[in-house]
């Protein structure tokens, strides 16, 4: 269901998170999002971050904002991007000395990686998981209240919570797995019936899955696309899945970005709307394999590159977008970043001149095709210190 980028030829958006303000000193420390909005020190620093975000994205000409991730507190390799959902479930208690993370890389003492292992203590699931108070529709009418833009709001996948979690309840992981897509999908149901109009699910590990040894099945990577499903059952929105090769402290778990090739029809027999692949990274090596998927899906592509601190000129994602073009039309294609921002890597300016720099390369292709270009306000000579 397009309900934010209906009629939108090449529409333009980033993927979720930005960096923390220096000056966000609070934490929600495993609170309810209402809970802690009745803080006042919290929730004055929490509107006024969301604020500025949403302010950033507007100058910067999005077409499609996100409220920055800002639920999410800063914690090493961002921590929170799986403790934020697991800290609110029922079923889920205790902690443990170590996690299934270094099973998904090859990661030794001296790896920044590793470090992010060392901080992530994982609970154990104990019982039933159950729904708890996740307050994503609370959190996404924050945000979309403050712009007339549509407010894209983004969640992990149910597909990759139990990588940060010991299952000593259920029989195997899969049940686990489909117990929370239910929970996470009576959250979005509620979302979108609240009128939020993107939802983004976010990492499911088909291509993951592939560069894992051994690598999965097709029996596995089956299982993930209907664990996929179970979770958006029903939810009557614009749905967004949204991949990337890896993102805590802002680094990929391959310097060399291994092929979506394995795993693509897998994720392009996902109940999404759009789904999105890292591009920038690669330059695009991928796109080509499109030409092979009939599908009428949009496809998000990255076009600014998330793990590097050196902002992309705008002619680079022009070119991107226009490699991009042989093989998806312009009606189908979203121009994204690789994925989103973080907390910790990037400061608050590389991130804000990485979304203008996609719209100006945007723009620039738009310009070609005869169709409407944004305003980016960000980039108005008029508002210069010195003309140019």
């Amino acid at each position: 269901m397009l309900n934010g980028t209906r009629d939108k030829k090449l529409a333009t958006a980033m993927v979720g998170s930005f960096p923390k303000p220096a000056w966000f000193t609070e934490s929600l420390h495993g609170r309810p999002f209402k809970i802690a909005m009745g803080d006042s020190l919290y929730r004055e620093q929490y509107v006024d971050a969301v604020a500025c975000y949403l302010n950033e994205q507007e100058r910067a000409g999005l077409d499609i904002l996100t409220d920055g991730d800002t639920r999410f507190d800063l914690e090493v390799g961002g921590r929170s991007w799986f403790f934020y959902v697991i800290e609110r479930l029922g079923g889920i208690s205790g902690a443990r000395d170590t996690s299934h993370f270094l099973e998904y890389a090859d990661i030794k003492p001296g790896h920044i990686l590793y470090e992010v292992q060392e901080a992530y203590h994982p609970p154990a699931v104990t019982g039933k998981i159950t729904r708890g108070p996740l307050h994503y529709s609370a959190l996404w009418k924050t945000a979309q209240k403050m712009t007339s833009k549509p407010v894209k709001f983004g969640a992990i996948s149910a597909t990759c919570l139990p990588m940060m979690l010991w299952n000593e309840h259920y029989k195997n992981d899969q049940e686990l797995t489909m117990d929370l897509a239910a929970a996470l999908n009576e959250e979005l149901r509620e979302l979108a019936a609240a009128g939020c109009p993107v939802i983004q699910v976010e990492e499911p590990p088909h291509h993951f899955a592939c560069c894992t040894t051994p690598p999965a099945t097709e029996k596995d990577l089956d299982f993930f696309t209907r664990a996929f499903n179970r979770e958006v059952a029903g939810v009557n929105t614009e749905i967004w899945a949204h991949t990337c090769w890896g993102n805590p402290n802002q680094q990929s778990f391959y310097w060399e970005r291994p092929s979506y090739e394995r795993s693509l029809p897998y994720l392009m027999a996902l109940d999404a709307d759009v789904v999105g692949l890292e591009c920038a990274s690669s330059q695009g090596r991928d796109l080509p394999l499109l030409k092979h998927h009939k599908t009428s899906k949009k496809i998000a592509i990255g076009v600014v590159n998330h793990t590097a601190t050196t902002v992309e000129p705008p002619e680079l994602v022009a070119n991107l977008i226009r490699k991009a073009l042989e093989y998806v039309a312009p009606e189908r294609l979203i121009i994204s970043s690789d994925c989103g921002f973080g907390r910790e890597g990037l400061s608050r300016r590389i991130a804000f001149y990485k979304c203008v720099s996609l719209v100006l390369g945007t723009n620039i292709v738009r310009k070609e095709l005869g169709l409407p270009e944004a305003e980016v306000r960000a980039a108005d000579p008029r508002f210069a210190f010195r003309e140019a």
